[in-house]
């Protein structure tokens, strides 16, 4: 062996030494990564010292990078292109995000405020994979609530769905009608509404009849409250619907109480919740087939309602009316206990946050407290709050710029305050793809605020 040769040798080995040992001195610090790739290496860099990071690139050929409620982690596989690598499960602090960026375990819960593929609380879910189970309804339409499991990017910009789930909150006589005020009452729950209420057949509140069956879907606050994200006052279904916080459970006689309503579960099926699990404070869908009696609904089903997910490193969206409200730092959603004290609040101002406030949080699962990184006011009770609905794909059923639909949603883009981008009026078309964007949806059609023309 040459004399050069063997000092080629010499200097890759120095090379090799040097930047196994620049890897591993990434990884010291409060916050450090571990590599949890079949063939991966990790990196991590510490910014709290409190909760490590887990590391990214869990797949055999993923690249990955994780964030840590107090630290980031970066692992890298051995192939360098999989878009499935992530933080292995939900039993790590961290996030992953390689390949497309789209890696976070995730569950979103909300109402649908787009369509093409689903726009849930802002962010768009690509659904080509997805298995969607509907209930209560023929298709997924704006202002349903629904469910989506998948996985997200760490900043909440774009979503991959494996699931889509959704069923009506409440179903049964109106009572208790207030224009005014914007409530009204069914079985025992009192519904409000707000600016961001869809009203799927019917121009508004002044279309709801006394005694006639509504069917709403909605978001839980307090206990026997709903706030209205969509209405439809003539269902095809008719059967008893009730949703809300379970209080003054009898367990020995088998009832417990939905707002005002009691709930009879003698002789109920249970679904996504055990009669054994069933505790005050839970929320649950109860069914029945007949109408209350003297203040009690004969349950047939007992259903409980979308799952949120509480383990660590779990990314997390969440829309819903704050209650238990303490602090920035301390306040619930959903049920879920909520710390936004350092996320970024964008729709109002950061003091007009309380009980009864619409918002919508992003944040990651840590010791059963979502911390926020992202929350956004939507209502705020007497000052009101931004509405924004979004439909992306081709036109069809076009009749003129006053009727037309897309992705199945009618929509009226005839308004004389309409922008239109990257093109005009005289293009709306059957096939011609569009991006339409509108605040209210009134008698099931989208009025457009603008529309922008897509390749």
């Amino acid at each position: 062996m040459s004399q050069m040769t063997r000092l080629r040798r010499l200097m890759l080995g120095l090379l090799s030494a040097g930047a196994i040992a620049l890897l591993l001195s990434c990884g010291g610090g409060g916050g450090g990564g571990s590599g949890s790739a079949i063939t991966g290496l990790g990196i991590g860099t510490g910014t709290g010292g409190t909760t490590p990071a887990t590391a990214g690139g869990d797949s055999p050929t993923g690249n990955g990078t994780g964030t840590g409620a107090a630290g980031t982690g970066t692992g890298t596989g051995a192939g360098g292109d999989s878009s499935t690598a992530g933080n292995g499960g939900t039993d790590g602090s961290g996030v992953g995000s390689g390949g497309t960026g789209v890696t976070a375990d995730a569950a979103g819960i909300g109402s649908v405020d787009g369509l093409g593929s689903v726009i849930l609380n802002g962010l768009r879910y690509d659904t080509d994979t997805a298995t969607f189970t509907i209930e209560d309804a023929p298709e997924l339409q704006i202002g349903m609530s629904a469910r989506i499991a998948g996985k997200v990017d760490a900043n909440f910009t774009s979503g991959v769905a494996s699931q889509v789930m959704s069923a009506a909150e409440l179903r049964g006589a109106a009572s208790g009608i207030d224009t005014a005020a914007g409530t009204f009452t069914v079985m025992g729950t009192s519904v409000s509404i707000d600016s961001a209420t869809v009203w799927g057949d019917a121009n508004g509140l002044a279309d709801v009849t006394a005694g006639h069956v509504v069917q709403v879907w909605g978001l839980p606050g307090a206990p026997g409250t709903l706030r209205a994200t969509r209405v439809q006052v003539t269902p095809s279904l008719t059967d008893p619907l009730v949703t809300g916080t379970v209080q003054n459970l009898d367990a020995t006689h088998k009832t417990f109480m939905l707002g005002q309503l009691t709930i009879d579960y003698n002789a109920a099926a249970f679904s996504g919740i055990d009669a054994s699990t069933l505790a005050n404070g839970v929320i649950v869908r109860a069914r029945g087939t007949v109408p209350p009696m003297a203040g009690v609904l004969a349950a047939t089903k007992v259903q409980g309602w979308y799952a949120i997910p509480v383990s660590d490193g779990t990314a997390l969206q969440l829309a819903g009316v704050i209650t238990s409200f303490a602090s920035r730092s301390a306040f619930k959603v959903l049920g879920t206990p909520v710390d936004a004290g350092n996320a970024q609040i964008t729709g109002g101002p950061a003091g007009s946050l309380g009980n009864g406030v619409k918002v919508e949080v992003d944040g990651f699962m840590s010791g059963g407290v979502l911390m926020v990184k992202k929350l956004r006011i939507r209502h705020v009770p007497g000052t009101g709050g931004p509405a924004s609905f979004t439909v992306i794909g081709a036109i069809g059923a076009y009749q003129s710029p006053a009727s037309f639909r897309v992705r199945g949603q009618p929509v009226d883009a005839s308004g004389g305050g309409v922008v239109f981008e990257n093109g005009t009026v005289a293009n709306l078309g059957n096939g011609q793809r569009v991006t339409i964007v509108g605040d209210q949806v009134i008698d099931g059609v989208l009025i457009a605020q603008r529309v922008t023309f897509t390749p």
